[in-house]
């Protein structure tokens, strides 16, 4: 059976999420993209859908509405391809959503996935239960069902040996959000169906995705260096905050994780987006598997026990975590004595920290300044040569920050995640959108 068939009954579970929805749009486009074709037009499509309750998949169904009108409008030509005989971009929009809408069946139990050929699960990412739907699945569905992960952290031979799927399972990890991320992590287990990794590649290809291979080792590449990655900036955080308080120790290592490193967001804005309890959800798989590493946080224990957990609403705002946000900008941080948010231009806190920092180095540029920066690699290494002579506290702890991300980076090779320092730095500037790998000789 071909990928083109298997596309015919598709399921995704956890679609109401954030990834779940995402997940289900790409899917969406790529069936209706077969159907269209002459040869398919008396074939039927399906795309079930599934969560825990209704509600949430009444908003994903406006959500795959929402992408299909917006689709149109950005992509009028390779609509126009698909539907020769309407002229009118009106009438093509109104189609296209349509189609789109008759493609969805909506469930809320796992038997409504007995008759899909291929399921995408994207649900909570704990082992106890994913096991356990797959288990579930494991007994309704065909023998020649293939299952697709979306785990970030899981490894793929834990799911397959507990669900007893006999190689039929592969991560297929998609990055946040799903529509807009290039980037796809594919774990292939060392017992798997032949057929099934290259099957999801061509998926993938299918899907626009740039696919990176992460060996199935808890975490991966990505989480495998983001969560130490974290841990860094937490445990420096909380070495800062024993002389200058814990609001200036968070504020000072946000700030040079993003400004003085050029990334796209400082690593506890980065956590917050993440969320505080998947991070620690993520450490609590990863653990165990480290023993000698202790992969653990009671800073982020404490902190969701109180329940600052940061994360999206479902119109994709930023809930509070170790920041505090109005309308995506940072007003305020989290003081862990207070038990509550200290406005950034409350008293001169700020201004101390700053000054505790000191100055940018010479030639430095915000990271969107760069993003398309012609000559950026030499912009980089010029950059970082003058902030590798400077010897303030904030060129220092960046610095400092570099080495350890190198040397986390390094690690995932020599620990058998990754096969290569172009993996590893393929998924962090693909996936996390950074300018620089971290295994770099720039410092």
């Amino acid at each position: 059976m071909n990928l083109d068939q298997r596309l015919e009954n598709v399921a995704v579970l956890g679609a109401g999420g954030k990834m779940g929805s995402g997940i289900s749009w790409l899917l969406a486009k790529e069936m209706i993209t077969l159907k269209r074709k002459p040869e398919n037009r008396d074939r039927a499509y399906t795309l079930t859908l599934i969560d825990v309750a209704s509600e949430p998949l009444e908003g994903v169904r406006s959500y795959l509405q929402m992408q299909a009108k917006k689709y149109v409008q950005k992509k009028t030509d390779l609509v126009k391809a698909l539907y020769p005989e309407i002229d009118s971009t009106e009438q093509l929009e109104s189609q296209f959503i349509r189609d789109v809408t008759a493609l969805i069946r909506p469930a809320t139990q796992l038997k409504d996935a007995a008759n899909a050929l291929l399921i995408f699960e994207a649900i909570v990412e704990k082992l106890d239960v994913k096991v356990a739907v797959f288990k579930e699945l494991q007994s309704r569905c065909s023998s020649q069902t293939y299952f697709f992960s979306n785990t970030s952290s899981i490894p793929i031979k834990e799911l397959d040996t507990r669900a007893n799927l006999g190689g039929r399972i592969i991560g297929f990890h998609f990055y946040n959000p799903p529509a807009v991320q290039r980037l796809v992590e594919l774990i292939i287990p060392e017992k798997i169906v032949p057929e099934l990794p290259e099957l999801s590649r061509e998926l993938a290809k299918r899907l626009g995705k740039i696919v990176i291979p992460s060996n199935d080792v808890a975490g991966f590449i990505g989480n495998g260096h983001f969560t130490r990655d974290g841990l860094h900036g937490i445990s420096e955080a909380q070495h800062l905050a024993k002389t200058m308080g814990f609001v200036p120790a968070i504020y000072i290592m946000n700030r040079v994780s993003q400004e003085f490193l050029i990334r796209p967001m400082g690593i506890f804005q980065l956590i917050d987006y993440v969320g505080l309890d998947v991070f620690q959800s993520i450490l609590n798989i990863m653990n165990p598997y480290f023993p000698d590493e202790h992969l653990h946080s009671d800073l982020i224990d404490e902190l969701v026990s109180r329940g600052i957990k940061g994360g999206q609403y479902a119109d994709g705002s930023q809930k509070n975590g170790f920041l505090q946000y109005d309308h995506g900008k940072i007003v305020g941080i989290y003081d862990i004595e207070k038990r509550d948010y200290i406005a950034q231009d409350e008293g001169d806190w700020r201004t101390k920290a700053d000054e505790f920092i000191g100055p940018l180095p010479e030639g430095h540029a915000p990271w969107k300044n760069l993003i398309k920066h012609p000559e950026k690699e030499a912009h980089l290494r010029a950059y970082f040569s003058h902030l590798a002579k400077m010897e303030t506290p904030g060129a220092q702890l960046a610095v400092a920050y570099l080495k350890r991300s190198r040397e986390i980076g390094l690690q995932l090779i020599s620990g058998g995640v990754a096969n290569s320092k172009e993996d590893v730095n393929g998924v962090l500037m693909n996936g996390f959108f950074h300018l620089y790998g971290p295994i770099n000789d720039f410092v």
